[in-house]
């Protein structure tokens, strides 16, 4: 009898996931549609009048300023609508760093923002065939999931990897009942774990019940998204909001920006017009910290006597007076002002303009030496992974804001990542690395390229003496 019972259970088990998956299916496919339809509706909204690009931060240096204004945005317009067009609305396309300014300029209903991006899928479209953007997509995808799983597993136990949902189940509940938030890391920021775990902590010191879903396993679709193939991109977009809905919980929380930026412009607002629903809301991790910043101010017990730089970009609106406001809530922190711009999303994003972004990091440091800082924080992981290794060469500490908030409750994350970094030397690396990496069966041969390209690669800035 009881197998017969286990039996039913097991067919209506495979009923309700073939029902689903149909669902899925059919919701990717009117998904596609529909953005197409978000790019022809673009196109006509935008009427070339040339605000945005008259504020944005980086045409000089992409060697595009001071071009006609009206004249290039209808070149932009042109490449949605597959007219011709001319080089120059390219390059700003493929130049765009997603600060965000654009975004209040307009008086049309565009996001400028989101309207180079589509041209920039555009352009890949008509450049290149769909089987060399899905190989493009798959390439990228894949070197990001070997980085992610070789650095993450390099600096965290099993018990860790579990608790960031990168263990056996791929997900990590927190609570037995249905959670009130999802905790999202994105994929990147586990190649520094320690800002993670610092925001789990802080959640459960402020008695929060979430469950945590990252890493490959639950992709925002960019890496396709940006080589063109909106197929694959809008089917990974799908499936990982479907898995986020199954949680029950009715606010995510997303640690990165790239991911914010994605689903806020891209994932869910396709997603809400197909479907017809809005499941849940989408908060960046940082912005949701703040409105709990009366319920935090009573865990901030410890005395944090530094001066500190902040490392910002305004691409989330609201972002960097955010991060301000945090740590002015920590008692005996000095917020000192280096009065630098901030630009684009994340240090990363600033890789369409690499002269720009060396730049603008030197005399960050310069800045920072000079003004007898503590400590320079940074508050997103791509910043982090740049600049850190700096600290080597410089009077002061770099590190991730979340670890002054975390000094102050009297929570620490060892940042192994910097640890490892500042010693640039793969073979050093990896003989500290030796007794971890062999408890997760990770070979020198399978860590070595990683260290050489995912860590001690990106370096925009040189070391001092190197």
């Amino acid at each position: 009898m009881r197998a017969l019972i286990g039996t039913h259970y097991a067919k209506l088990a495979l009923v309700r996931k073939n029902r689903n998956a149909g669902v899925v299916k059919t919701i990717h496919q009117n998904f596609i549609r529909t953005f197409r339809n978000a790019i022809e509706n673009t196109a006509s909204a935008c009427v070339g009048c040339g605000k945005c690009y008259e504020v944005c931060p980086i045409t000089d240096a992409a060697q595009i300023g001071g071009l006609n204004a009206q004249a290039i945005t209808s070149s932009v317009r042109g490449i949605l609508k597959g007219t011709q067009t001319d080089v120059n609305a390219e390059i700003w396309a493929n130049s765009c760093v997603l600060s965000g300014e654009c975004i209040s300029k307009c008086d049309y209903g565009v996001n400028p923002r989101l309207m180079l991006a589509m041209a920039r899928m555009v352009l890949s479209e008509r450049k290149l065939d769909s089987q060399d953007r899905k190989s493009q997509g798959l390439g990228a995808f894949k070197a990001l999931g070997n980085s992610v799983k070789v650095l993450s597993k390099m600096q965290l136990e099993r018990e860790d990897l579990d608790r960031l949902g990168q263990g056996k189940t791929g997900k990590n509940a927190h609570t037995r009942r249905q959670p009130d938030y999802v905790f999202y890391t994105g994929c990147n920021v586990l190649k520094t774990p320690h800002i993670a775990l610092l925001c789990l902590d802080i959640m459960d010191a402020l008695n929060l019940h979430y469950e945590v879903l990252g890493g490959p396993s639950h992709c925002c679709g960019i890496l396709q998204y940006r080589a063109g193939d909106i197929e694959t991109s809008s089917k990974v977009a799908t499936n990982s909001i479907e898995k986020f809905i199954r949680t029950g919980a009715k606010k995510v929380l997303s640690w990165c920006p790239t991911c914010q930026v994605q689903y806020a412009e891209f994932g869910l607002p396709t997603y809400e017009k197909v479907t017809n629903s809005k499941p849940f809301e989408m908060t960046p991790f940082v912005l949701f910290l703040e409105t709990k910043i009366q319920e935090l101010k009573p865990l901030l017990r410890n005395r944090v006597e530094q001066k500190i730089a902040l490392h910002l970009h305004p691409g989330i609106h609201g972002l960097p007076e955010a991060a301000r406001n945090l740590l002015r809530a920590v008692p005996g922190i000095e917020i000192i002002d280096l009065e630098l711009p901030e630009i684009g999303l994340m240090s990363n994003s600033l890789s369409t303009v690499p002269r720009l972004k060396k730049n603008l990091q030197r005399d960050e440091l310069k800045a920072a030496e000079a003004a007898g800082i503590d400590a320079l924080a940074a508050v997103y992981h791509a910043d982090h992974r740049e600049l850190c290794a700096h600290e080597r060469d410089m009077p002061f500490q770099i590190i991730n804001f979340l670890e002054i908030i975390g000094a102050a409750m009297g929570i620490y994350r060892n940042d192994y990542f910097k640890s490892l970094k500042i010693k640039q030397d793969s073979e050093a690396i990896l003989a500290d690395c030796a007794p971890i990496l062999s408890s997760h069966g990770i070979s020198n041969d399978q860590a070595r390229p990683i260290i050489e390209s995912a860590l001690l690669g990106e370096q925009p800035l040189p070391l001092r003496g190197q």
